[in-house]
């Protein structure tokens, strides 16, 4: 029988080798996929092109730009108990939740998200990406009792998961419309236009810049127009309100009968997947209607276990939200005194202005070579349409770290 590290070493090279590898021959001209090499020349005068560049487990790369916030990626009890879970459990979860899926772990995981964010119930899904798709999907689709089609009002900077989420409700015949950014006075507007069942739709923090909606002015305009409030909040748990409750959890809204909110695993609690934070009757709607949840495989056993034993570490250890505000709040200042554009950090993400795409990568492939991993956003990924470096910080960046990622992005800049 072959050795299994010998098989995790074959498994391995062609990941190695698929950033570098050259691109296909064009097709010809009459190829019915043939305008994919057209598209792929555009985004490449552009600036756009992009690649997967698998990262290795001893590269040395200082990593501002994973969402790892509290450090708890590689905390010894979220390691253990992500291989209790799949010794327990097996590697994943087998089927859908509503087949073979569910386990006592997932429940216990749900219990506990509730019980932190101050919600009736949890549903735990595969996903960030899934559940923000059954949240609003799910709550924004026409009823069989509407005497008009829904509304839902969305921020114009939301993220992408909650776009397609509007995307499908629309095509499900649910109306959409877009306020300006973190303007409630133009989402009061909308919401005053339109009779019927309405749905105010935002992110609590924004994924680009990491600022903060006005999340007491939000709801008030909500209840104003007696519309149900979503909001993801999955930049917010973990390092924003009383012991990284978020932005929402422990305030009077996390159990509201009319608010519903999302957030993620893979983030402040450095595992996978997604969850729903609402009433009882909100989650039993989506367990028996959000297709992210009914057709796709639960959330496999180890993500479920290591995400449990995070927020538990979280819950014993509260001091690691404000250590990554902290940090937040000394690197924009000191990128600011280098006389960079940064944006003002209201959670862990701070935004560094690029002065074009090309910039943008240059820059980012230079911070690499110096030893610290940023990430890098471009359009269409950043809806201003201005490319940046992403940092994202951690709480546990000890004051040599926050030294060194400073000198490294400013001298590095390209010209």
């Amino acid at each position: 029988m072959e050795r299994l590290d010998t098989a995790v070493r074959r498994t391995r090279r062609p990941w190695t080798l698929r950033a570098t590898r050259p691109g296909p021959a064009p097709l010809p001209s009459g190829h019915p996929l043939a305008w994919l090499d057209r598209a792929a020349e555009r985004r490449a005068r552009a600036g756009l092109s992009r690649r997967t560049v698998p990262r290795s487990p001893s590269d040395g790369l200082l990593d501002l730009a994973g969402n790892d916030y509290l450090g708890l990626m590689r905390h010894p009890a979220v390691l253990a108990a992500a291989a209790d879970a799949v010794h327990t459990w097996g590697a994943g979860a087998g089927g859908s939740r509503l087949v073979t899926g569910d386990t006592e772990l997932h429940a216990e995981l749900e219990r506990e998200l509730a019980d932190f964010h101050g919600a009736e119930a949890a549903l735990v899904f595969s996903s960030g990406y899934a559940a923000n798709l059954a949240m609003v999907a799910s709550l924004v689709a026409p009823a069989a009792d509407d005497v008009e089609p829904p509304l839902v009002v969305c921020d114009q900077y939301n993220h992408a998961s909650l776009i397609d989420a509007t995307r499908l409700a629309r095509a499900a015949g649910a109306r959409v419309a877009v306020f300006r950014h973190r303007d409630t006075g133009h989402a009061d507007a909308l919401l005053s236009e339109a009779p019927g069942r309405r749905l105010l739709l935002s992110d609590t923090v924004f994924s680009v810049d990491g600022d903060l909606t006005d999340l007491p002015s939000l709801a008030r305009t909500a209840r104003d127009h007696r519309a149900a409030l979503l909001l993801d909040d999955a930049h917010g748990l973990g390092v924003l309100g009383r012991g990284g409750r978020g932005a929402v959890g422990g305030t009077e809204l996390a159990a509201a009968d009319d608010v519903v909110v999302s957030v993620t695993l893979s983030k402040s609690l450095g595992a996978q997947g997604g969850a729903v934070l609402g009433s009882r009757r909100v989650i039993r709607h989506l367990v028996e209607t959000a297709r992210t949840f009914v057709f796709d495989t639960g959330l496999a056993p180890a993500s479920v276990g290591a995400a449990l034993a995070a927020l538990r570490v979280l819950r014993a250890e509260p001091e690691r939200a404000e250590a990554v505000r902290a940090r937040a709040r000394e690197l924009a200042e000191g990128l600011r005194q280098r006389g960079l554009e940064v944006s003002e950090p209201d959670a862990a993400v701070v935004s560094v202005v690029a002065r074009s795409p090309e910039e943008a990568l240059a820059w980012r492939a230079a911070c690499h070579e110096a030893g610290v991993r940023v990430g890098c956003f471009r359009p269409p990924s950043v809806p201003d349409g201005r490319s940046r470096l992403r940092l994202t910080a951690r709480a546990t960046l000890d004051n040599a770290d926050i030294r060194r990622v400073l000198d490294v992005i400013a001298t590095n800049r390209p010209g």
